[in-house]
């Protein structure tokens, strides 16, 4: 099993950069596919990118392609979101999440670990 926090949120204008890190432990991370969703209010957690386990491969949502890089450091167990040109319509919280399969999938019932989240706000 494998235990997910979230940290880098924050509050930035329009246009401005984020990272967001997700630190994995219990587990090494190298054994898992990673990802990120998000959250807005009164909306459904929705995915913005996912990574496979060794970095090779990623897949990202269209509404952040170009903007947005995943990437990881299996040495730290750590995930990242690089979050470029952000738009207020990306405020959310966002989750990282793991699944011990090896395969980059968009669906929130894909993953079975997931972070308690990370708020992000953007203002314009």
């Amino acid at each position: 099993q494998v235990q997910l926090v979230e940290s880098g949120g924050g509050l930035v204008q329009a246009g401005g950069s984020l990272r967001l890190s997700c630190a994995a432990s219990g587990r090494a991370a190298s054994i898992y596919t990673m990802a990120w969703f998000r959250q807005a209010p009164g909306k459904e957690r929705e995915f913005v990118g996912a990574i496979s386990r060794s970095g090779g491969s990623t897949l990202s949502a269209d509404s952040v392609k170009g903007r947005f890089t995943i990437s990881r450091d299996n040495a730290k167990n750590t995930m990242y979101l690089q979050m470029n040109s952000l738009k207020p319509e990306d405020t959310a919280v966002y989750y990282c999440a793991a699944d011990g399969r090896d395969r980059l999938r968009a669906r929130t019932t894909a993953y079975n670990y997931w972070g308690q989240g990370t708020q992000v706000t953007v203002s314009s």
